[in-house]
């Protein structure tokens, strides 16, 4: 009887332990885990993050890190760390946390319009994957990549193509590098080569005289109108004279980007830089700014005119009066100028 009541007793405290780690596992495993409100939580890890570092990082979402530490231990993961970016549902498990960061890395959607130069570019890019502003530049600026592909270090922006692309947000730097020159031979496709020819300019010229052209007017009706001026010009053997150029090349000389210039005046011409087309002829060694799709396509199919001048005009803002010969551009720039002076704007 005796050893009944022991086997017994034996059996409960073995049932007891064996359902005491069934609800340990069950709970380590398969109960909700999460600590936030909202319906989902996202997820950075970086190629550097340890186990430790990543538990650091999910101590203000999960209920309890520890139990996460011990899952992640007991299915592999705290050795096969995978960076990316994820999201995490409210009430997920260990388990399905675990396993998301395994294989569901989400991709992020990558933004950039109208940047001045690589700087910039880099800036804006490092803000949404996860290489820094500095690794992104000295990617872009990578001697070797430019000179097998056909780029310069002044006209390497030319690369970059304003739109939005969806990338993985542990991408590297050359990854990204590289998709946005598969991008670029992307869009100049056939079609678009034939019209860079017909205009006898090659692709980067394109980017370049289109960067002129976004710094001139927003207006995409005028745009086509205004890449035929230029191109006239170029035609012509004339100096571009744009004032645009002139603004970046007063910019580059003094390394300050951010000031605003709201008028050229006569002495800023005399400003010796490649990039002042009023002193030299041609196009400058590279863009001015990133212009948008629909500029380089406003360069491509620009209106065939004769006019070879234009001022903006004070009356219709944000457009422009155009003149075929100086004597008519010059009645034009004084009733601009005028409107300027009206304005108080010297500067």
């Amino acid at each position: 009887m005796l050893k009944r009541k022991i086997l017994l007793f034996i059996s409960l405290i073995l049932l007891g332990m064996g359902l005491y780690f069934v609800f340990q596992f069950y709970q380590i495993f398969f109960w909700s885990n999460t600590a936030f409100e909202n319906e989902f939580s996202y997820v950075f890890i970086d190629s550097d993050d340890t186990i430790d570092s990543l538990a650091y990082q999910l101590q203000p979402i999960l209920k309890r890190t520890n139990q996460f530490l011990i899952a992640a231990e007991k299915k592999g993961y705290s050795q096969n760390i995978k960076s990316g970016k994820y999201k995490i549902t409210k009430d997920d498990s260990n388990n399905t946390i675990i396993n998301l960061f395994r294989s569901k890395k989400l991709t992020v959607k990558v933004i950039f319009n109208n940047q001045e130069r690589l700087e910039n570019l880099a800036g804006r890019v490092s803000r949404q994957i996860a290489p820094d502003s500095l690794t992104l530049l000295n990617t872009f600026r990578d001697s070797l990549f430019l000179l097998k592909n056909g780029f310069s270090k002044e006209n390497a922006l030319t690369m970059y193509l304003p739109n939005s692309y969806q990338f993985y947000w542990d991408t590297s730097a050359e990854k990204f590098r590289n998709k946005m020159f598969l991008s670029f031979n992307n869009f100049w496709n056939t079609s678009r080569l034939r019209k860079a020819k017909a205009i006898k300019l090659n692709p980067n010229e394109v980017v370049v005289l289109a960067s002129i052209v976004q710094k001139e007017s927003v207006k995409k009706d005028e745009q086509p109108r205004i890449a035929g001026v230029y191109l006239n010009r170029l035609d012509k053997k004339m100096k571009l004279q744009a004032d645009p150029t002139v603004i970046y090349a007063f910019k580059k000389n003094s390394y300050n980007f951010d000031q605003i210039i709201k008028r050229v005046l006569y002495k800023d011409l005399k400003l010796i830089s490649p990039y002042n087309t009023y002193r030299v002829k041609g196009l400058p060694p590279g863009p001015i700014t990133m212009p948008d799709i629909s500029v380089i396509d406003a360069v491509l199919n620009a209106e065939k005119h004769s006019f070879l001048y234009f001022v903006a005009s004070p009356n219709k803002p944000g457009y422009h009066l155009f003149a075929k010969n100086l004597m008519k551009h010059n009645q034009n720039k004084k009733i601009y100028t005028s409107w300027l002076d009206k304005q108080n704007l010297y500067r």
